[in-house]
């Protein structure tokens, strides 16, 4: 949702063969401002349009997890390929995000070849693994009669793009699809479900051994975020909305 430039300095190295995030894996995640990463953090994910190849052969040095970003149930108006969804797609705006527009994603066969599109530009620049956002449509107000079915089967057509191009795919949020997503999803990341009492559900994810990130804001504690995150087997963190490189991790 921010397009800042990011950039990594170093040597570039031959990328170790890595997969995509597994349990036990602390992620970064950094849309604003010059990146940099934590010596501990081994999956970071920036953002799929501001990325370049050399980059992301940066991230990977050492058998780091890259992890490209994605708005699959919206359209962000700054978007390159903003002007190849067509206007009976796009509803209701996002709260607090102006410039981006919820997607009909009952319409999956027109926007399959588009979301294909992007799913293939971020294999292109080296990826690991996919992190799909806004899949959580159906319980939003998004100006369309999305209903849970709809979502799901959205949601495992993007499942199947990303292993087809390669990429692990990451389920976002969508609480209430946790379980019968958790088997199509390699990973899982939740933004407060530490605030929202919701961690719970990610058992279905560690029952089938799969990392879960979770990323809480604010003035939250730290104790009782980490202590959550032990607690269902997840790693944790808090950051500022920005995304920008702080973070403060348990």
């Amino acid at each position: 949702m921010w397009l800042v430039p990011i950039m990594l300095a170093g040597a570039i190295l031959a990328p170790a063969n890595v997969s995509g995030p597994v349990p036990g894996d602390e992620l970064h995640i950094q849309f604003t401002g010059p990146l940099t990463i934590p010596g501990s953090a081994n999956v970071i994910e920036i953002d799929a349009d501001e990325a370049r190849k050399r980059q992301v052969r940066k991230i990977r040095v050492g058998g780091r997890v890259a992890v490209c970003y994605v708005s699959a149930g919206s359209l962000e108006d700054y978007r390159a390929d903003a002007d190849s969804f067509s206007a009976r797609l796009v509803g209701r705006k996002l709260d607090g995000w102006p410039r981006e527009r919820w997607l009909d994603v009952r319409e999956r066969k027109v926007l399959r070849p588009l979301l294909e599109r992007r799913t293939k530009r971020c294999a292109k620049k080296g990826f690991d693994a996919i992190e799909f956002d806004n899949v959580d449509g159906y319980q939003n107000s998004t100006g369309f009669k999305i209903k849970r079915r709809h979502q799901i089967k959205y949601n495992k057509m993007l499942s199947r793009l990303a292993n087809k191009a390669g990429l692990s795919p990451g389920l976002k949020n969508a609480m209430g699809l946790v379980k019968p997503l958790s088997k199509h999803f390699d990973w899982a990341l939740n933004e407060e479900c530490v605030t929202y009492a919701e961690c719970s559900a990610y058992r279905h994810f560690r029952k089938r051994d799969k990392a879960v990130f979770i990323i809480e804001y604010g003035d939250v504690p730290r104790s009782a975020v980490c202590r959550e995150a032990r607690r269902i087997g997840a790693t944790a963190q808090i950051k500022r909305l920005k995304l920008s490189a702080w973070a403060l991790h348990c």
